[in-house]
């Protein structure tokens, strides 16, 4: 099948599919024409390869995949080990966006949200919220 036949049964864009051919992750046969050529194999591998982006796994992460997946006598202790690694990337990043969250929080409870110019998240982006100890030196002084 040609590769937007396999795009459509993958749910996977050609330009996508074309980018992990060149990168090696997946390979087609080729047409005397020189178009490439795909069997149901490759298309459950595009399918494979999709639901584990989806899943927020790396391209190389998805390579080590499939080496598992094409390989009948693997132990599933590895893909067991595969799962449980990025289960624990995924955890840090929860811990990361829920950190974003309070603080960008906090900063929304400080502004006030009028028609002053004063306000607490644009002083935060551009570095020019004073710290503690700036504030505290600054009062002293005035």
């Amino acid at each position: 099948m040609n590769i937007g036949q396999a795009g459509d049964l993958s749910g996977l864009p050609p330009k996508t599919i074309r980018y992990y051919e060149d990168i090696g992750l997946i390979s087609s046969a080729r047409r005397d024409n020189g178009y490439r050529d795909y069997s149901m194999r490759e298309v459950h591998e595009l399918r494979f390869i999709a639901r584990a982006r989806s899943l927020g796994f790396t391209v190389e992460e998805c390579r080590h995949l499939l080496e598992l997946y094409r390989d009948k006598g693997r132990a599933s202790s590895e893909v067991r080990e595969a799962a449980l690694s990025h289960v624990a990337t995924i955890r840090a990043k929860i811990g990361e966006l829920q950190a974003m969250e309070h603080t960008l929080t906090e900063l929304i409870e400080r502004c006030a949200g009028d028609g002053r110019p004063d306000c607490p998240i644009i002083e935060e982006l551009s570095g020019e919220r004073p710290s503690p100890s700036r504030a505290e030196t600054s009062k002293r002084i005035n």
